[in-house]
């Protein structure tokens, strides 16, 4: 079989001669398409593969279309927006993430976030702590988690969550304390972390209604999606509301208007970071090749997303 790593933006020398290894080693082929410009070359590429690995890259239904022999694509990450679900599912394509690798470098960065804005972004003036501060965790996976226990653990955070898919019994054997609804959250919390996916439930859920609920001086973290954002109400709310900061490892279609507004109270990275350490580079391509591999070997779709 022949397995096609497409990366506009390549993964860490380590990551592709650890992919290389377990392809090999496994008796298959691998091919590479590294910071390639135009979507043209990706269908070219993908004519004749029959598994695709990428990061970010956007499997749309025209390059679907063009992979003839395709069986499976993995999402090296946890996210799978960039891949069109619809048109995998009409041709049999197995569509995979992998959740879990990259999980730990994002929950650092959330954390990252939150010092930088306590902090007044490390410019002159008296910032506040983190500790005895109560942290929001929005959506308890992977990456809710973590950030979860680095707060509790680490830096003496009070931790609340609101998660429909945990049981309460769970959040609370891990000392952190279930909210019965969204709107408790954000209405009892310093720092809200957000780490729901991008959905058609949820996109533009997350506007004036609920973060103009939050406590005085509390600061809205996002290293989820920016779609998951209502734009136009939060500016609204940021307005009214001069003591809210907002973070984001996502930067708005509106950033011009954010920072030209709300100065020192937003920021947003230059480009995402979330997964961009070399440990969760290499964890998640690596987890794509073994996923892969296995498919091939016994047909395991744990990890399947258009079921």
């Amino acid at each position: 079989m022949k397995v096609l790593v497409a990366t506009e933006k390549p993964f860490a020398k380590a990551a592709v001669d650890g992919i290389r290894e377990i392809v090999e080693k496994n008796g298959h082929e691998l091919a590479l398409l590294e910071k390639y410009t135009d979507a043209a070359q990706l269908k070219e590429a993908v004519a004749d593969a029959d598994a695709l690995i990428v990061r970010s890259d956007k499997v749309t239904a025209e390059v679907v279309e063009a992979a003839k022999q395709l069986k499976i694509v993995v999402r090296a990450g946890a996210g799978y927006d960039n891949l069109d679900l619809a048109a995998c599912t009409a041709k049999g394509i197995v569509a995979m993430n992998t959740p879990g690798q990259n999980s730990n470098a994002v929950a650092e960065l959330a954390i990252g976030l939150m010092i930088y804005m306590s902090r007044n972004q490390f410019t002159p003036g008296t910032g506040k702590e983190l500790k005895g501060k109560t942290i929001g965790i929005h959506a308890y996976g992977n990456v809710g988690r973590l950030v979860a226990q680095i707060a509790k653990n680490g830096f003496g955070m009070n931790v609340i969550a609101f998660d429909p898919f945990v049981p309460a019994e769970k959040l609370e054997a891990e000392g952190v304390k279930a909210c019965a609804s969204i709107e408790e959250l954000y209405a009892n919390c310093d720092f809200l972390s957000l780490h729901i996916p991008a959905t058609a439930e949820t996109k533009g859920s997350i506007g004036k209604k609920l973060v103009g609920s939050m406590k005085k001086g509390a600061c809205l973290v996002n290293t989820a999606r920016k779609e998951v954002i209502n734009e136009d109400e939060l500016i609204e709310v940021l307005a009214e509301r001069e003591d809210i900061k907002y973070v984001t490892d996502i930067a708005p279609v509106k950033v011009d208007e954010f920072k030209e507004k709300f100065g020192a109270r937003f920021f947003a990275t230059p480009k995402k970071q979330g997964a961009e350490t070399a440990e969760a580079n290499i964890n998640a391509g690596l987890a794509s090749a073994n996923q892969i591999c296995d498919f091939f070997a016994t047909g395991n779709r744990k990890f399947q997303v258009n079921k």
